[in-house]
């Protein structure tokens, strides 16, 4: 065999078995920017590609597979950013990205079970999309969304805790709908961004509609006809009821615990 044959033939041998994982897989950015004392991590989950079967080591078909991002992120405001394949050959078949979930995470309080959690996410489309022109900059998407602190009490002591829930931001900036994340066409991801801007409401709600009410003081909440441990539906003429802040002083109107005089 002549020399260049064999070395052509032994290069392409290489190519063939190495070209794979010589090739790293197109990606998106995702970033987000993060209030004070929140997290976000994601998790992208992945399908065969189409005409693909994955099988597992049992033997048995699977569908779906994961990535996790967990970045480290300081209590203060900051900004979260990770590179999300668009395929994953990690699990013996080539897969295909289908979407993105995001965990909003917010503490509330000092204690480390004084948090709450919330969702967003991202589906993607095979959908045609408008293509861009020729040599033009990948697009960036901003999804602004903004998270909302609901209290109430709970347990023979009425303590108050929290409940978290993010919605989108209207054209108003209104809170206009459940954070359900939107939809990403796969053919304009490679190479783009994700943004997804967090802000959190200046004003806190009770959880509960119609079981507090509010006066000068701020809230306060409600004893009804049922006598529980919890706030209750308000009654006319209302009467109230005390609770405690999870720092276990006892109060009579929240946030500030105790009324003042105007």
């Amino acid at each position: 065999m002549k020399p260049n044959l064999r070395a052509w033939l032994l290069s392409t041998s290489i190519s063939l078995l190495t070209g794979c994982s010589l090739t790293p897989p197109k990606t998106f950015t995702f970033q987000a920017d993060v209030p004070e004392n929140f997290t976000v991590t994601g998790t992208a989950n992945y399908k065969p590609a189409p005409g693909e079967t994955c099988i597992a080591p049992s033997g048995e078909a699977f569908t779906t597979g994961s990535l996790f991002f967990k970045p480290e992120q300081p209590k203060t405001a900051h900004q979260v950013e990770f590179k999300v394949p668009l395929t994953d050959d990690d699990h013996g078949c080539s897969m295909i990205l289908r979407g993105l979930k995001l965990m909003i995470e917010g503490q509330w309080g000092k204690r480390e079970l004084d948090m709450s959690l919330a969702s967003a996410g991202f589906s993607i489309s095979d959908e045609p999309s408008a293509h861009l022109p020729a040599n033009s900059t990948p697009p960036v998407r901003v999804f602004k969304r903004q998270c909302q602190w609901f209290f109430r009490t709970a347990g023979p002591k009425r303590f108050i805790r929290k409940i978290l829930q993010c919605k989108a931001l209207g054209a108003n900036g209104e809170m206009a709908k459940p954070m359900i994340g939107g939809s990403l066409h796969r053919d304009q991801l490679a190479d783009s961004t994700v943004k997804l801007v967090l802000s959190v409401a200046k004003e806190e709600e009770p959880y509960f509609n119609r079981y507090w009410i509010k006066t000068t003081s701020g809230w306060k909440p409600c004893k009804g006809n049922w006598g529980r441990d919890i706030e209750e539906l308000c009654i006319s003429p209302p009467q109230f009821k005390n609770f405690k802040m999870p720092d276990g002083r006892d109060c009579t109107v929240y946030p500030s615990c105790t009324e003042q005089e105007q």
